[in-house]
């Protein structure tokens, strides 16, 4: 085959550093924007992104010459630069180590984007820890809960 035909999405969820909810509705829209373009500036393809205070979900399609560690490293690194550098919150911002990370299928695109739109309105009925639970046990991943919910970062 001479050339490379892909389609990989990628449901991807991190959160604030000690899951503090720095992420305020004054430049939430603006870091959603700046996560599409560092996105789209990388080749890959945004479909998605929303979350709450201390945590994101995005959607997007991955270009599969970077790695998923490799264009969320950036994303969590250069939006917190720009959150820092435009002093949007009273202490320094951080992401959390990690990320979840999930594939999903061209039929599941629809729920998935309506999933995100609609994080504030669902935890207001689930807690951050909960949702990741539920995804986690739903996708069969082995998880130490110890790492999920630690604080001691």
């Amino acid at each position: 085959m001479a050339n490379t035909y892909t389609q990989i999405h990628i449901h991807a969820v991190f959160a604030v550093k000690y899951r503090d909810a720095l992420i305020d509705n004054s430049f939430k829209q603006r870091l959603y924007q700046y996560i599409a373009a560092i996105l789209q500036n990388n080749h890959h393809k945004m479909l998605s992104i929303g979350g709450i205070e201390d945590h994101i979900h995005i959607l997007f399609g991955l270009n599969p010459s970077e790695s998923i560690a490799n264009i969320l490293l950036k994303i969590k690194r250069d939006s917190s630069l720009w959150i820092n550098k435009n002093h949007l919150t009273k202490r320094h911002f951080q992401w959390q180590n990690g990320y979840a990370a999930f594939s999903i299928s061209k039929s599941a695109i629809d729920r998935v984007v309506k999933y995100i739109i609609n994080q504030e309105t669902h935890h207001q009925k689930t807690s951050f820890r909960d949702e990741t639970l539920k995804i986690l046990r739903s996708l069969e991943i082995e998880y130490n809960i110890q790492f999920i919910f630690s604080n001691l970062e």
